[in-house]
């Protein structure tokens, strides 16, 4: 067998500056307690279960979290390559005062069942309701919602007369290589699952 060469690293400090891994690139949208939306990019996102559950990491000491705690809703949306500066702007540090104007100067449209925003232009829209926070990962949380309603873009949904390829091809994804760069997808190839898998 041949093994790779290896370098242990060091785990009494966080080991994910080390390499790159590939992660969604998302973007959070919640309502301040007074009243004006806020919006976060977060990449330690995904789905929680095949049962419309979709979960991120936060800090305990940001607004999103603060914001989630309170409220029990969040929305969810998933950026095009061409809109990494918009996830960027939105992670303007916040002003003296713990405003965001930048929030206000981004395009965004509102959510229909929970009191969010979304970045317009995006590919998918999640709208949730708060089940669970867990916290103590560290100085992390892990938030975790219900799914209460979701839509995608026209050129971004898969259908039956469609080739997978050419739907990734025609709608690109992001893909957020941490730390600090990202990857815009045209090019996929189907997994060769063996013969009788199922999820």
């Amino acid at each position: 067998m041949n093994i790779p060469a290896l370098i242990e690293l060091d785990i009494d400090s966080s080991i994910w500056e080390r390499f790159f891994s590939v992660f969604p690139l998302v973007v959070i949208g919640t309502r301040e307690a007074d009243g004006s939306p806020d919006l976060a990019p977060k990449h330690l996102a995904m789905p929680m279960s095949w049962s419309n559950h979709f979960g991120f990491v936060c800090t305990p000491s940001h607004n999103t979290y603060q914001n989630i705690e309170r409220t029990q809703q969040f929305t969810v949306t998933y950026i095009r390559p061409s809109q990494t500066l918009l996830a960027s702007l939105a992670a303007t540090p916040r002003c003296d005062d713990g405003s965001k104007p930048i929030t206000r100067s981004l395009p965004t449209f509102a959510a229909q069942k929970v009191d969010a925003l979304f970045i317009s232009e995006g590919y998918l829209f999640l709208e949730c309701e708060l089940q669970q926070m867990v916290d103590n990962l560290g100085e992390n949380s892990l938030i975790i919602g219900r799914i209460v309603g979701a839509k995608v873009a026209a050129d971004a949904l898969r259908s039956s007369d469609q080739d997978d390829a050419d739907l990734v091809l025609g709608a690109p994804l992001l893909a957020y290589l941490y730390p600090g760069r990202f990857a815009e997808i045209t090019s996929s190839t189907q997994l060769p699952f063996p013969a009788g898998f199922k999820r």
